[in-house]
């Protein structure tokens, strides 16, 4: 079959031959998988980025303003505005994980939460999802509970600011777009 015409049925699965893992990188584990191509049967290896689940938080206080969080990011060494976040822990239910970062992070709690759905960060290399939850009437209830390596600033803005920074690319971390755009409408142009 020609490839510039792809088959009437569509991709289909790869049928995996082998795996092997790396050793561990902290928050990812590599594997190497080994899969046979569906239409030629060649054999490809593809690197696999084995990580835990992770969530985001898009928690709005009763007065309508949204919880952000200022933090440095090692991967592009600077300080950026988003949402709170984290890692699903072993054995954690990706709702509780939700809970705790926004507690831990920024003090706030909320009483009333919804899941939001998740994504995938990068299928194209990752194994794991991103969870997102809406936190209601979020409230300052106890101070910050950082990791030793966390340095976080808390702020509070309207969701127009929010809307305004994200058209100006002061908030641009991919995850945190497609988590703020399931509660707010992000368009250009639009109020």
């Amino acid at each position: 079959m020609d490839s510039a015409h792809p088959s009437p049925d569509g991709p289909q699965p790869w049928t995996t031959l082998d795996r092997r893992h790396g050793d561990s990188l902290v928050l990812f584990r590599p594997r190497w998988d080994t899969l046979v191509h569906p239409r030629s049967h060649e054999p490809f290896e593809r690197l696999v980025l084995e990580a835990p689940d992770w969530v985001n938080v898009v928690a709005v206080t009763s007065g309508g303003e949204l919880v952000l969080v200022r933090q440095y990011r090692f991967g592009s060494a600077t300080v950026t505005t988003e949402i709170p976040s984290g890692v699903v822990d072993p054995g954690e239910d990706h709702a509780d994980t939700a809970r705790r970062e926004l507690r831990e992070e920024t003090g706030y709690t909320a009483r009333r939460w919804t899941y939001l759905g998740h994504v995938d960060p990068n299928p194209a290399f990752l194994d794991n999802l991103c969870h997102q939850w809406l936190a209601e009437d979020a409230v300052l209830t106890d101070g910050q509970d950082l990791d030793p390596g966390e340095d976080i600033e808390v702020l509070t803005r309207s969701p127009e600011e929010v809307r305004d920074w994200v058209r100006d690319g002061r908030i641009d971390n991919a995850l945190v777009l497609t988590a703020l755009a399931r509660v707010l409408d992000l368009r250009r142009g639009t109020s």
